[in-house]
């Protein structure tokens, strides 16, 4: 099970997206290191960099692209920004490791998310209120006379 959401993506590709629009390094199989602008990265780690420096296999061989994009099949290791150790998901991972489970998400004192929608209207059910689709009147719209 995933500790970072629904999605069901790991840790690594969590961070990858995170670091859309900074700088990042990265070496391929080839041997070639590119450094530029993150525009995407995709969750198999497919990565479209733009205003790119390829330092080639070959020493002193270096050109600059306006784009590359790097399969992720390709890619030995990336260097990320620094700024990415303090990213909100390692709080959910301390939280995850810490409890046993994902923390509540919370906005304005009401949980959201899938799971509390499914509680919120169970509990209209049995409360006999009015949810879901056409308001309960039935088939004729209004109502019942």
């Amino acid at each position: 099970m995933s500790v970072v959401g629904n999605n069901r993506v790991g840790i690594p590709i969590v961070l990858l997206h995170d670091a859309e629009g900074a700088v990042v390094t990265v070496e391929t199989k080839r041997g070639e290191l590119i450094r530029g602008l993150l525009f995407e990265a995709e969750d198999m780690m497919n990565l479209y960099i733009k205003k790119a420096v390829v330092l080639g296999p070959t020493p002193g061989a270096k050109r600059k692209v306006e784009q590359v994009y790097v399969r992720g099949t390709e890619i030995v290791f990336i260097v990320l920004p620094e700024m990415l150790r303090h990213a909100p998901m390692f709080e959910r991972i301390k939280h995850w490791r810490k409890h046993g489970g994902a923390p509540r998400e919370e906005v304005g004192g009401v949980a959201v998310g899938q799971t509390a929608a499914i509680l919120r209207k169970a509990g209209e059910r049995r409360r006999g209120g009015f949810g879901g689709r056409g308001g309960g009147f039935g088939r004729g719209g209004g109502p019942p006379m």
